[in-house]
């Protein structure tokens, strides 16, 4: 199983550019930008939940499971 970030998405459907999400939720753009391209191993729940506020969303808008090559 694999987890697709699709924070790229939410922002775009809200009109939002990431460096203003990013000084709203007080993070850096580069985080934000390593976040956007899945290249984290985890995210904290407090971090989830600002970003979920900011963008008036759940984390199910953001985070998508998909099954990875080797599923069967």
């Amino acid at each position: 199983m694999e987890i697709i970030v699709r924070l790229d998405v939410m922002l775009a459907m809200r009109k939002m550019k990431s460096r203003d999400l990013a000084a709203e939720i007080g993070i850096t753009e580069q985080n934000l930008s390593l976040l956007k391209s899945g290249k984290v191993k985890g995210i904290r729940f407090e971090t989830l939940a600002k970003i979920c506020a900011a963008l008036d969303c759940q984390p199910g808008d953001l985070l998508e499971a998909a099954p990875s090559d080797g599923d069967a």
